[in-house]
């Protein structure tokens, strides 16, 4: 079985960016690659951020509805809880790595879910937290 992999939020919204092709497409292969073998892993924070940016700022493309279906479909992966525990662990992570406290959640949800890699934009490629190696899935290769 392949290691489990972490969606950040923006890897999932790229999923609808009709508007940004390239990525889009990008996102849609790790997707459907990743759902496949069974190795997609989420929070709870990118669920919640999920709806949050696809139906706000892509409202035009996401209604309320298909957000809501997309945030089901995300839950059925392996979902990591956001606990008290985590957020505090969070907490320490952002103070060590100078990391805003939501992208610091995002690192230890990953490392909690047993995650070998996270697939993000927001983070520099190839960074390191731990076992835990970031992948930017949307540069050239």
């Amino acid at each position: 079985m392949t290691a489990p992999a972490f969606f950040d939020t923006n890897v999932l919204v790229y999923l609808f960016a009709n508007d940004e092709p390239d990525k889009q497409q990008a996102a849609e292969r790790l997707y459907v690659e990743r759902c496949e073998d069974g190795s997609a892993v989420v929070s709870t924070q990118v669920l919640q951020e999920f709806f949050s940016v696809a139906t706000a700022v892509m409202k035009k493309v996401v209604q309320a509805g298909t957000g809501r279906l997309a945030v089901q479909e995300f839950a059925m992966h392996h979902c990591v809880q956001v606990t008290p525990a985590l957020v505090l662990k969070a907490i320490d992570r952002s103070e060590a790595d100078q990391l805003a406290i939501w992208d610091a959640l995002i690192v230890e949800s990953a490392l909690a879910g047993g995650c070998r890699t996270l697939y993000s934009e927001d983070f520099q490629h190839e960074r390191a937290f731990g076992p835990l190696r970031v992948v930017n899935p949307f540069l050239p290769a």
